[in-house]
């Protein structure tokens, strides 16, 4: 049932949302954009590295634990990697369901364990020319506890 991509290319919201419209009765998604800037630094881009097995798997467990805590008729990930820069979209979750409630919750959801479970590595440049690799941050751990 879920729909589970990474890839190097932008996301097509429009289309993806229409595709889990069939059969459903709400529609919730989460489009995540690359920032211009980081800790108060212009960011010139983000870089997103990944190991395809193990990350595509790894989103799939996490649709599929949304999938059982949640009425779906529809889910998706799609998640980009390589170097984007600030204004591209990086990420798009997604889920249908014959409710909203349930569309919304399981799409927080998504969000939330996309963050700290989803194996990608980022490493952010900056317009002065330094870059640094990304770390866990406490509340994002936080926002996937409360699930």
């Amino acid at each position: 049932m879920p729909r589970i991509v990474v890839t190097t290319e932008d996301i097509d919201v429009g289309a993806e949302l229409a595709a889990l419209e069939a059969g459903a009765g709400a529609v919730a998604s989460f489009v995540g954009v690359v920032r211009g800037e980081a800790d108060g630094r212009r960011l010139t881009s983000l870089i997103l590295e990944h190991y395809p097995a193990m990350t595509e798997a790894s989103l799939a467990e996490i649709a599929k634990t949304a999938a059982n805590r949640w009425q779906l008729t529809g889910c998706t990930i799609i998640h980009r990697v390589g170097e984007l820069t600030p204004g591209d979209r990086i990420v798009l979750a997604a889920a249908a369901s014959a409710h909203r409630a349930d569309a919304l919750a399981a799409t927080a959801f998504l969000i939330d364990w996309l963050k700290t479970d989803a194996p990608f590595w980022k490493r952010e440049n900056f317009a002065d020319g330094a870059s640094h690799w990304v770390s866990a941050r406490d509340e994002d751990q936080e926002a996937r506890n409360r699930w």
